[in-house]
Formats: structure tokens, C-alpha cells, sequence
């Protein structure tokens, strides 16, 4: 299989006749596509102990699914996105810890609840934002000891990575909504 009909099957795979849903689609599969590389930055700019995150690929199914779910039911496969966000911060904070700054992650989640659902369904919407309160309210601080323990210094550069990580998806999640993007091309 070549490139482009590689690129062609996976824009294929997202596209969708609904707007919200394509741009859920196109999140999800942004999201799978980075995946791969978080053990790098980790290794670039924490440190040489990246084992703990191979753990996350346990959600790449989730998101690479959201497609999938969204062709069988829109809006399942919206709430899937935002809900295996929050599912892979949890499992972040627990493999990392808090002190990584992982969970900052919730942000995005609460954003994409929010904005990927039309206002007749903004209870959906809602729900899912508030399950990322509920989130950090109730288990920051209860994950128990991550599975490694990084150094104040390392740590350190884990909450800058997650902070610029955060702050690009935000961001990219913000242009696709304001249509500064059009993820259907």
C-alpha cells in the first residue's frame, strides 16, 4: 500500500456527512497518530525510563474506534472520545503519577465534551465535563504510588511536555471548531 492511498484510506475513515462528528473523528485519529511518540518526548525530555508509558497504548483502540462507533451511532462515537481521554488521563495518573502533570489532559477532555455536540444535546455534553471534574476532584492525590518514581527534576520536565501537550491539543481543537481548519479536505 502506498502513502497516499494510505493517507486517502484514513481521511476516508474519518470523514463524516456530519461536521461535529468529522471533527471528533479527525481528534481521535490526531490523538492515535501521536500516541506512538509520547514514549520519545519522554525519552528526549524526561528521561530514559519510558517503560511505565507503554501502559497508554491500552486506550489507542478507543480512539482509533471513535470512527467506527460514530458510523453506527453519532452520538456514541463523539462521547467515546472525550470519555477515553479521561479514561487515559486516569490511567496516566496512576502510571505516572500527578506530579507529572498528567492530569491537565482533563482540559481537552472537557473542551471536546463541550463543543462536539449540538445544543439540543449539550447534556451529553455536560455530563462528560463533569465526569472530568468529578475526575480530578475526586482521585487527584488517590492514585496511589505510580508505577516509577521520577526525580524533582524530571518531573519537572514532564509538566512543561504535558503543559505544551495539552495546550497544542487545546488549541488544535479550538481551530477545528472556529473553522480555522477544515479537517473534511
Amino acid at each position: 500500500m502506498s502513502l497516499s492511498s494510505l493517507w486517502l484510506s484514513i481521511k476516508n475513515y474519518a470523514a463524516h456527512d456530519d461536521p461535529l462528528v468529522a471533527t471528533a473523528n479527525l481528534i481521535a485519529l490526531v490523538v492515535v497518530s501521536n500516541q506512538p511518540f509520547y514514549p520519545l518526548y519522554l525519552y528526549w525530555l524526561v528521561g530514559p525510563d519510558i517503560a511505565p508509558s507503554y501502559w497508554l497504548f491500552l486506550s489507542t483502540p478507543f480512539f482509533a474506534a471513535v470512527p467506527a462507533v460514530a458510523r453506527l451511532n453519532t452520538i456514541a462515537g463523539r462521547a467515546l472520545l472525550p470519555v477515553a481521554g479521561i479514561a487515559n488521563t486516569m490511567l496516566s495518573a496512576k502510571v505516572f503519577g500527578t506530579a507529572s502533570g498528567v492530569e491537565m489532559f482533563l482540559i481537552p477532555c472537557v473542551l471536546i465534551g463541550l463543543v462536539v455536540f449540538r445544543p439540543n444535546q449539550k447534556l451529553i455534553g455536560l455530563t462528560i465535563a463533569g465526569l472530568a471534574f468529578l475526575v480530578f476532584a475526586l482521585l487527584h492525590g488517590r492514585y496511589g504510588a505510580p508505577m516509577h518514581v521520577y526525580t524533582p527534576e524530571e518531573y519537572a520536565s514532564f509538566v512543561k511536555l504535558n503543559a505544551t501537550s495539552v495546550g497544542t491539543l487545546t488549541a488544535f481543537v479550538g481551530l477545528l471548531v472556529a473553522g480555522l481548519i477544515d479537517g473534511r479536505k
